[in-house]
């Protein structure tokens, strides 16, 4: 029997409605917190790297607290404002552009100010309606593909982070880009953890057990710490699972609020300037733009035409996550694909944030503990989660029409081969345009699409025309 304030939260959350529970929330909530708790120290290594025009780099514990807070405080926002599952934090991608080409052109708090300009116009775009009408524009058969999309990619990221999948290097002279674990051959410790996450998952699954992706993880990080504490694994990657002698970090906001709105124009002129902000506004919006349609469809939460009621809400806060990200300056702040975890484990609602932003609040003090969790213990999540996206999308598609059903194959495979959600869609958006012209059907079209398509057609044609 539910007590009245858990009734105020069902009803508010509109949990029973949305057929999920309390508890599939909360484990929703921490599983999707410990697949995506790696980029409390991927994203300071990125940022951190790499120095602006004047030689200056960004501290390292500034830039764990940054990227804490900033996805504590938006996951939260998304949790309370549009109420679905969906995380957020510092996007992969995005924060090499800034790292990269923004950074080396102008100093860090003009580079964040870029940052912050494109959360602006991403706001701008969502209160004219325009995001939503691009969202809405784009057919069932290509959401289906961008869910299936995303459901390969996070698989690769799984395959890859926890070192069942490795890159060759080019000076291996082979034209095999990946390879099965070092060498060919899977070696070492970490990669078992994985094999054994990865089948006690799926047995888990196949079991209908509840929380098997989070008992998954619990499990794989116990015995990854058990090995370390008798073999002394050389490498497990970013995080080694061993109990910090320390747990509490005192947190270091230094960098909140370093930023420049238009210093960065001054050094590279208003042409590059805006230029800069258009690449980086369009990975946000795309990348969110995907990983909202997957996990939205993946959780159930879009009607019979494939649409998400109050999706503007969701959008919005979108916009403010990319503005807060350069205003904290831990780079555009985005939706995380490894919310799926947190699906695959019941999620449907935006209580699952609650707990998952909870979680990067307390991972500002205790950041060793938060980080202790190997990749090879949670990456099994996702293969997982890949495995039941693909599983219930793919059939819907209209595979006889071949006007939607190439676009859809071009964007499902480009995502994992490009290593990138934007280039998926906007690469499907194109071949779906053109091909729809082709076949003399281009009234079919919503002008929108072509729109987006153009753009990207002059996104990718940037390099060539000297533009970036």
């Amino acid at each position: 029997m539910s007590t009245p304030t858990t009734g105020a939260v069902d009803r508010y959350f509109r949990i029973s409605e949305r057929g999920s529970t309390l508890s599939r929330e909360v484990r929703g909530g921490f599983a999707t917190f410990f697949a995506m708790a790696y980029i409390i120290v991927l994203n300071p290594i990125i940022l951190g790297s790499a120095k602006d025009m004047y030689g200056h780099q960004l501290d390292n514990g500034q830039l764990v607290t940054a990227t804490c807070l900033t996805a504590a405080l938006t996951t939260l926002l998304m949790g309370v404002i549009g109420n679905v599952p969906i995380a957020l934090a510092a996007g992969l991608g995005v924060n090499s552009v800034v790292a990269l080409q923004l950074a080396p052109r102008m100093s860090w708090p003009d580079a964040m100010g870029m940052v912050v300009l494109a959360g602006l116009i991403v706001m701008l775009l969502v209160a004219t309606g325009l995001r939503e009408r691009v969202m809405n524009a784009v057919p069932f058969g290509l959401r289906k593909a961008i869910s299936i999309g995303i459901g390969l990619f996070i698989m690769l990221i799984g395959l890859v982070d926890s070192g069942f999948v490795t890159r060759i290097p080019d000076v291996a002279r082979t034209t095999v880009p990946l390879q099965l674990g070092t060498g060919g051959h899977l070696t070492g410790w970490p990669v078992l953890v994985f094999v054994l996450g990865a089948l006690l998952t799926l047995a888990l699954i196949v079991r209908k057990v509840p929380g098997a992706i989070l008992i998954s993880i619990v499990a794989m990080t116990v015995l990854a710490m058990i090995i370390e504490a008798v073999v002394h694994v050389q490498s497990w990657g970013l995080t080694t699972p061993k109990w910090p002698g320390n747990p509490v970090a005192t947190p270091d906001f230094g960098l909140i609020g370093k930023v420049s709105l238009f210093g960065g124009f001054s050094e590279v002129g208003v042409l590059t300037g805006i230029l800069f902000v258009f690449t980086v506004l369009l990975s946000c919006f795309f990348d969110a733009m995907g990983t909202i349609m997957g996990v939205s469809d993946e959780a159930k939460l879009t009607d019979a035409s494939g649409q998400m009621p109050g999706i503007n809400k969701v959008l919005f806060v979108d916009g403010i996550a990319v503005a807060a990200g350069g205003a904290t300056s831990s780079s555009a702040t985005t939706c995380f694909v490894e919310s799926t975890a947190g699906v695959g484990e019941g999620a449907r609602t935006g209580f699952a944030n609650l707990v998952t932003g909870a979680l990067f609040a307390v991972a500002l003090f205790l950041t060793p503990v938060a980080t202790m969790v190997p990749s090879q213990a949670a990456t099994p999540a996702l293969l997982a989660v890949g495995f039941l996206i693909l599983a219930g999308s793919v059939k819907e598609i209209d595979w006889a029409d071949h006007t939607i059903a190439i676009p859809a194959f071009i964007t499902m495979v480009m995502m994992p081969f490009t290593y990138s959600i934007t280039n998926g869609i906007g690469m499907g958006f194109i071949a779906f345009a053109v091909l729809r012209l082709a076949a003399g059907r281009g009234r079919e079209v919503p002008v929108a699409m072509y729109v987006v398509a153009a753009v990207f057609g002059f996104y990718y044609l940037m390099p060539a025309l000297g533009l970036t």
